[in-house]
């Protein structure tokens, strides 16, 4: 016997081997002009007994189970009773258990009371992947996003404060060519001020699904930024990010132009140094039909 997923069905790149389960369905947001993820199902936050079933079922066939990844959009949304019930159920039926994570959405981070999220750690949970997007106020109300700088920043530290491992996205391109120089001047700060352990950028690749209302929301022509371009935001973003602690860094999503990867900021020559070869050889990068969001 299987688990039967309600699909469709994400989770973050790094997640590729681990056992997820769906606490919830869909995004209890689901407003993100550019994001096309959850608009085929209306939130609902899964029985006890079903959870509690499936994961009988993969502890019988794969007791070995050393991460497990809470699905869907953002499982922080459950009360933190549930949210420990899980994990508690997760930990005494897979013994060899490493990492739990999830999505976070800023507002359900700032939502839970310190003393919850202590809980939750002390629990089991330990790694939230927090779509950042872009670090400009602008850009983030003409994309729907529902947080601000301050809001994410303040859910950054507030989940870094209590112990967690935190993996933040961001998302090139996002302001098109008319906001690109604000959107990656603030996005460096704000990665800079979050200290997360893991930045992953993605590239804007709009599906059909959100397109015209994409379009609409950003409230003025749109002009998408080419592969030039993008290379162009990721080589500021890059040289502008300065953290504090050394961070692993990605650009390998299926979304962005070429894979580039490394641990800031001691990598930071050598990534800068691949950007402006693949700038100089655009030939080099991934055919646009092999690219997805």
């Amino acid at each position: 016997m299987d688990i039967v997923y309600d699909y469709p069905l994400y989770r973050p790149p790094s997640e590729a081997d681990s056992m997820i389960f769906q606490v919830t369905l869909g995004c209890p947001f689901n407003k993100c002009s550019f994001c096309n993820m959850y608009r085929t199902k209306e939130y609902a936050e899964r029985p006890w007994e079903k959870i509690k079933t499936e994961i009988d079922i993969a502890a019988k066939f794969y007791p070995d189970t050393r991460r497990v990844f809470l699905a869907d959009g953002d499982a922080l949304n459950l009360p933190k009773d549930r949210i420990i019930q899980v994990l508690k159920y997760l930990h005494s039926k897979f013994l060899e258990l490493e990492r739990v994570s999830c999505y976070a959405m800023p507002m359900n981070l700032l939502k839970k009371k310190d003393d919850e999220l202590k809980e939750m750690k002390a629990a089991g949970l330990d790694m939230l992947y927090v779509g950042i997007e872009s670090g400009s106020d602008i850009v983030l109300k003409k994309v729907t996003k529902g947080a601000t700088y301050r809001t994410i920043v303040q859910a950054c530290q507030k989940a870094k404060r209590r112990g967690y491992v935190l993996s933040c996205m961001v998302v090139l391109g996002l302001g098109g060519k008319t906001y690109t120089k604000e959107h990656i001047a603030d996005t460096a700060r704000i990665l800079s001020e979050a200290a997360p352990d893991y930045v992953g950028a993605l590239t804007l690749d709009l599906e059909e699904g959100v397109y015209d209302e994409f379009m609409t929301k950003f409230g003025e022509p749109f002009v998408t930024v080419d592969d030039i371009g993008v290379l162009d935001e990721l080589e500021r973003l890059v040289e502008n990010f300065n953290p504090k602690t050394p961070v692993v860094f990605r650009a390998n999503h299926a979304s962005n132009v070429y894979s580039v990867g490394g641990t800031l900021p001691d990598d930071r020559d050598k990534i800068l140094t691949l950007i402006k070869s693949l700038k100089s050889h655009p030939e080099m990068l991934k055919p646009k039909v092999l690219r997805r969001f």
